[in-house]
């Protein structure tokens, strides 16, 4: 058993301010001495980039179904026998979702700070915390803390309104120095905002003072001892990775070293040929949004190719699969001539086009994942499976081969099933 002191931040919905708050929480208890282990509830790749500079520390996911209760109960394990302090960021609301933010709480005794956006409330907002206080009685709800707070008059007036029993835990400020930036996929990746750390700063500082420090202390329980089979050893994996290729799980490289495989990135924007290796890892990331220099890395595209024609496996997820069609076209009607290993072309489109948890049953086994996405492909290609979303009403995401290639816009978590994950990698 393991003891640290730990916090899981919830909200009513999603844009509460969660992200912001959590990596405030990072950067102030870091700003102290302590190390400060971050998590991030269910699939996301972009808020764990911001906690990671926040923190100092690699951030990995929990999900009980994504990811699994062994994973997230061993993850959690080893944070608390380094940490000193352990917060998870919760998913859209505190509710909200199958598996939900209050079911990860309470399933390892999480107490939840709920953040709520009051720039525009004042008693109500009481009344918002003590609903999400009492709507499911078993859950450990530690307290709130108010975001968009207009000035000192406007805090006093949010702390009196709560009822007896439910704590006070401050305040942000409403202030756009704070506030971090976003576009269609969410928040700005922390590599492309250039005063990231004057953020960061700023709303650590504006922690302090409040009622944060004294957080609960949870008991982790030592999980039980899963061996990594060494099916990679031996086996060279290129990855890509730059401004248009960021969008991988910690976990899958952590797991693909354990099964022996060595890792060696590269960058499809700059670098002119794909490095010496027995298979190829395209991630994915923001490839609209740099068509041009893509293109025009014709060395790149002829490499790309010319690894799948040696037959090797390429595994290539979301991004990594729409600079393999033929051609990619932005929002802006811009198009851009790709790899053309998969027939067909890829669209950027006005609204989301695809979201959720998603289950797969490929050849190599069944692995769990997810999807989000706001293009469509026009494939003139048969799959070989479809993703089977965890919830009915989603559409799910076709699965394309050719020769050694594998392409989805499924981002795939491999320790949900490490030997059909290092299938895909085996020449």
């Amino acid at each position: 058993m393991r003891s640290c002191r730990a916090l899981l931040v919830s909200a009513p919905a999603s844009g509460q301010g969660k992200t912001t708050a959590t990596a405030a929480l990072a950067r102030h208890f870091r700003k102290q001495g302590q190390r400060v282990r971050v998590f991030k509830t269910g699939p996301d790749f972009i808020d764990p980039m911001i906690h990671e500079r926040a923190s100092g520390q690699p951030v990995y996911q929990l999900d009980l179904w994504m990811t699994g209760e062994a994973d997230c109960e061993r993850l959690l394990y080893e944070a608390a026998s380094e940490a000193d302090v352990i917060l998870v960021e919760g998913v859209m609301g505190l509710f909200d979702g199958e598996p939900s933010s209050a079911d990860l709480a309470q399933h390892f005794k999480l107490p939840v700070m709920a953040v709520i956006q009051a720039g525009a409330m004042a008693q109500t907002f009481g009344a918002l915390a003590l609903g999400l206080a009492q709507y499911r009685p078993n859950l450990h709800f530690h307290g709130v803390l108010a975001n968009g707070v207009a000035s000192a008059n406007h805090g006093k007036m949010l702390r009196e309104s709560l009822p007896e029993g439910i704590a006070w835990l401050g305040g942000l400020p409403k202030d756009p120095a704070i506030a971090l930036p976003e576009r269609h996929l969410g928040l700005f990746l922390a590599s492309e905002v250039a005063d990231i750390e004057a953020r960061l700063e700023r709303a650590a500082d504006a922690l302090q003072g409040l009622a944060l420090d004294a957080l609960p202390v949870v008991e982790f329980p030592q999980p039980v001892a899963n061996e990594v089979p060494r099916s990679l050893a031996g086996t060279t994996i290129a990855i890509a990775r730059d401004a248009a290729f960021t969008f991988i799980y910690q976990a899958n490289l952590d797991l693909l070293q354990a099964m022996g495989a060595a890792l060696r990135f590269f960058s499809p924007l700059s670098d002119s040929a794909v490095p010496e290796a027995d298979a190829l890892y395209l991630p994915g990331g923001y490839p609209e949004l740099h068509l041009p220099a893509l293109e025009n890395n014709r060395a790149m595209l002829d490499a790309l190719r010319a690894f799948h024609a040696s037959g090797k496996p390429i595994h290539a997820e979301c991004g990594g699969m729409m600079v393999l069609f033929e051609s990619i076209t932005d929002k802006a009607g811009e198009r851009g001539t790709m790899a053309g290993l998969l027939p067909g072309h890829v669209a950027m489109q006005p609204r989301l086009a695809g979201l959720g948890l998603q289950a797969v049953v490929l050849p190599e086994g069944e692995l769990r994942g997810h999807t989000f996405h706001y293009s469509r492909t026009e494939a003139a290609l048969e799959p070989i499976a479809f993703g089977v979303p965890h919830r009915h009403g989603s559409t799910g995401e076709a699965v394309y081969r050719s020769g050694g290639l594998s392409a989805s816009y499924l981002h795939l978590y491999f320790p949900s099933n490490p030997q059909a994950a290092a299938a895909l990698f085996r020449p």
